[in-house]
Formats: C-alpha cells, sequence, structure tokens
C-alpha cells in the first residue's frame, strides 16, 4: 500500500489526469469502433502507459516502448504497412534497448526514476540528419520492394520514427517534438486504413492521445532541463549540458 502511495506521488496532479484521460478514450474508441482486435487496444494502454513514464524521464517507459513495438508491429503487418512493421521491430524496439541502458547510466542525482538531460551539438545534428536521409533512402526502396500501403505517408513515418528513437537514445528533450512530428504521420496512415476498414479509427484515437502526451512530454523536459541547470549552478557543479556556446571555451582561457 506504502509503495503504491509514492507511485502515485511521483506523478503530478496533471500526469495523472492525462494517463487517465488518455485510457479512458482508448476504451471508448475501442468499445465504439473495433470491440474484437484486443492486441489493438492492449498497444494502445502500453503505448499510453510508456509515455507518461517517459515525459518524467524515467526507463520504466523505455521497457514499455519495447513492448508497444512488439505489439504495433503485428498490427501494422495485419493492414500492409509493412514500413511501420519493419521500423518498431527492426529499428524502434532495438534503439529503445539501447536508450534503457543509456538512461540507466546516466541517471541525475543518482535517481533512477529521472534521467540527465542531454544537450546535443549542432555537429550532431548534422551527423543525424545525414544518417536520417540514408536511412528513408534505404526504406524507401525496401518498401516499394514489400508494395507497402500508402508509400509516401510510411516512408515520411520511417524518417520521424529514426529521429524520435535517435533523440530519446541521446536524451535530448526534442525527442518528444520528432515523436510528435511522427503522431501526426500515424494519425494520417490510420486514417487512410479507416477508409477500408472502420476499426482502425481506435488507431487513430490512439495516435491522438499520443500526440498531447509527446507535447506535454517536451514540456516537461524542458522543466527538467531548466532545473536541473539551476541545481548545477546553485551547487556550483560542472555539467557541460547546460552550458551555453562558447562559455567551455571562456572557462578554458581564463583557467
Amino acid at each position: 500500500m506504502e509503495r503504491l502511495k509514492r507511485a502515485i506521488r511521483y506523478f503530478t496532479p496533471f500526469e495523472i489526469a492525462l494517463w487517465v484521460c488518455s485510457v479512458v478514450f482508448i476504451c471508448v474508441a475501442f468499445g465504439v469502433f473495433d470491440r474484437e482486435n484486443v492486441l489493438t487496444l492492449a498497444a494502445s494502454l502500453v503505448g499510453a502507459t510508456s509515455l507518461i513514464f517517459t515525459a518524467k524521464g524515467n526507463a520504466v517507459g523505455q521497457v514499455l516502448i519495447v513492448v508497444f513495438s512488439v505489439l504495433y508491429g503485428v498490427i501494422s503487418y495485419s493492414y500492409a504497412y509493412y514500413g511501420e512493421m519493419i521500423t518498431y521491430l527492426g529499428m524502434s524496439a532495438p534503439i529503445a534497448i539501447l536508450a534503457i541502458i543509456a538512461w540507466l547510466r546516466h541517471p541525475y542525482a543518482g535517481r533512477h526514476s529521472e534521467v540527465k538531460v542531454n544537450k546535443l551539438k549542432g555537429r550532431e545534428y548534422i551527423f543525424l540528419a545525414a544518417l536520417a536521409a540514408a536511412v528513408t533512402t534505404a526504406f524507401w526502396f525496401i518498401l516499394d520492394a514489400l508494395d507497402t500501403t500508402n508509400m509516401i505517408p510510411s516512408t515520411v513515418s520511417v524518417t520521424t520514427s529514426f529521429v524520435a528513437a535517435y533523440l530519446t537514445f541521446r536524451r535530448s528533450p526534442f525527442y518528444a517534438l520528432a515523436y510528435a512530428a511522427n503522431d501526426i504521420v500515424l494519425i494520417v496512415l490510420w486514417v487512410l486504413a479507416s477508409v477500408d476498414d472502420i476499426t482502425y479509427i481506435s488507431m487513430v484515437i490512439c495516435f491522438v492521445t499520443f500526440l498531447v502526451n509527446d507535447v506535454y512530454g517536451f514540456v516537461n523536459w524542458s522543466k527538467m532541463r531548466k532545473r536541473q541547470c539551476e541545481t548545477a549552478s546553485e551547487t556550483a557543479t560542472h555539467s557541460p549540458e547546460c552550458e551555453m556556446p562558447g562559455h567551455a571555451d571562456d572557462a578554458q582561457k581564463a583557467a
């Protein structure tokens, strides 16, 4: 009972309300439009739960992402969205496993319930852009060979998923914006799928709730970074993640 109370106190009232609303919307959508594909309901609930933990910088969120990736990969296969299947099973799940390791190795203040937020340098974004372009090009030919449904949005989904997974692994707040972009693409994909089968409307609702959660994730990670940097400043702790461009060089010159 005490452990449950601590778990509840870990989340803010807004976060609890966000999770409850997400679960309710997902369940209502399933009851109205589907009622049969329990796998879809399970994947949606696991995904929504993973996002609230990820928004807190907790590695439990990444563990749940691995579970969601497996479930979502199976669902995507059912509608010949092979890009989604390959992306989540062959890319998102493995990178999430790497993210679990990275997050546990970089806890904030020794607490594994919150990861230390990272700030990427400009050249890494250039590297990421080049890597994303290579992944997108490769997947275009793979998806074309597999006769994937809705090729263009499926390919864009691969790009946004890769960027989001990479930024998650690197502990950047911008992971959430990349996932938000991916959510928008997935909403389009499943709207197109629901034209043929209305049961897929439940997947549309799922990613609408994911979009709201990812927007909150970016807001909360930005607050986390600010708080972590303020604490480092107050305690005179060196933190490269909080340095502004040029500050490191100035410090070295002063030394």
